[in-house]
Formats: structure tokens, sequence, C-alpha cells
């Protein structure tokens, strides 16, 4: 069977370090856009921060976006929601504040609204990456028992103390909690129906697709799912070593369009290999 449906991630995957779509990579998608085979980006990114690559890639038809680690799934021009995993707002709330009482720097995402209780080094240095401005709550924890969330992002510097506080979540909320890393620093906190591979899996059946019809190309902890579903995992030149040995093919790096080198290789030019 051939690929029908490709799931893409944006940063450090699809985009370069200067978060921008290589000419190489956007021909590379029309190519196979062209051929009938539909193309949608899976990041953790919020949704109003994905929209505009998603423009980028001249998409007339109305594509469901993955965004949220897979939180949520919504449509690029109708903005009609497929999939909707919030977090349960008493977990929101312990979670945000085990974050506080850690003293490191941590926002929530309400009505796709990136919202931080102050604009900390950390909170801007993210608003400038994700292009969005930030709204400053000064109860935030208070707002998370109001309103719903679809996830709970940390930056945590010190690695070590990352890693140290990713394991003690995850022996707190097993089977409650997704919690992951997406860059080195982030770790971000979602409900355990929210990860990309279910996200994806959604959007495969809307369109009466086969697992095996489907590629999904991703470089970090945070794509590993999607990368598993998939008939197809690649795994960017630049991906963390679990994740390469996750993938069935190892692509070049987002500075070498790993992703339109995965493309020609499963879908335009898959007989030259």
């Amino acid at each position: 069977m051939g690929i029908k449906l490709v799931a893409i991630d944006l940063d450090d995957t699809l985009l370069n370090s200067g978060l921008q779509i290589s000419p190489q990579c956007k021909a590379a998608i029309h190519q196979v856009k062209e051929k009938g085979v539909i193309v949608t980006l899976a990041t953790g990114r919020m949704f109003v921060s994905a929209l505009p690559y998603a423009r980028q890639l001249e998409s007339v038809r109305d594509i469901p976006i993955i965004t949220y680690q897979g939180a949520l799934v919504k449509c690029s021009n109708s903005g009609d929601v497929f999939y909707y995993r919030p977090l349960p707002k008493d977990k929101a709330v312990e979670i945000m504040q085990y974050f506080k009482k850690s003293k490191v720097h941590f926002q929530a995402y309400f009505n796709d609204q990136l919202c931080m209780e102050s604009l900390t080094e950390e909170g801007e240095e993210y608003s400038h990456l994700a292009g969005v401005e930030p709204v400053i709550i000064k109860d935030l924890i208070g707002e998370a028992s109001r309103q719903e969330s679809c996830k709970i992002l940390a930056v945590i510097e010190n690695e070590k103390l990352l890693l140290d506080m990713e394991m003690e979540l995850r022996g707190i909320y097993t089977r409650e909690l997704n919690i992951t890393r997406s860059k080195p620093y982030y770790l971000e906190v979602m409900d355990a129906r929210a990860n990309k591979g279910d996200a994806l899996k959604v959007i495969a059946e809307h369109y009466g697709i086969d697992r095996k019809e489907v590629l999904a190309i991703g470089d970090s902890y945070n794509d590993m799912a999607m990368i598993e579903w998939a008939g197809i995992g690649v795994a960017m030149g630049n991906a963390r070593k679990s994740v390469k040995e996750t993938a069935d093919y190892i692509t070049a790096s987002n500075e070498e369009e790993g992703v339109a080198e995965a493309l020609h290789r499963f879908i335009l030019s898959p007989r030259d290999h």
C-alpha cells in the first residue's frame, strides 16, 4: 500500500534553526499533495502558533492540524475540532502547584492563549519562539480551576532537575497524564489521551486510511507515539537516540532538508531506493 497521509513535526523537524521551512521541503510537500496525499502538521505548539506554517504550505484543503502534543486537533480553515483532550482541572492545579513549589517557570494554555503569571526570561524566550504574545494572569493556578487548559509547560534549563521532576511526576500520574519532553528544557504535561499517536489515529480514521498508509516524521520524545503508530516512522538525523531507535528509517537533519529526503524516499521516488 502507498502512503496516503503524512504527519510532520514542526520544531527541529520541518523547521530549520531559523524557524523557517526550506524551499526544498516546501516543494517536496507540494509534490506529495499533488499526488493526492494528505499532509498535516503534528506539533506541541498552540494552534495559533502552528497555523501560519500550515498556510505557508498553501493548503487549500481544510486539513486537521495536531497541536498541543495531540490535545487539540483542529482544522486549518474551518476551525472544526476533531479531537480535544484538555487536562482535568484538578490535575492542572496540582501540576502548577508542583512547578510553583519547585520555583521553575511554568505556563498554561487557555482558549489557545499563552498564559503565565509574569513575563520571566524563559517566558519571553518561549513567546518569541512561538510568535505569540503572552497573557499575564497573576493567579494562574486559580484560573486553572475555572478554565480548561490543553497543557502545562515548564521551562527547566537544569537538565538533571528536569529529568528528576519528569520521573517524579510520571511516578505519581502513571496512567492519568502524558508527561513528556519536547525541547531538552521543556517539560510538558497533558491528559493521558493527549499524544500525537492517538491524535494521528483519529485523523487517519476520519479519512478511512489504514495505519500502514501513514508516514510520520519527528525528532523528539513527544514524537515517539506517532512514529511508533504510523506504518512508517521516520526520525530526523538530529533526533534523540531513543527516537532513532523507535523509527523505521533515519533521514537527514532538519538543516539538511531531512523531511524532503523522506518524502522523496517513501512517496515521490520510492523505486529509486
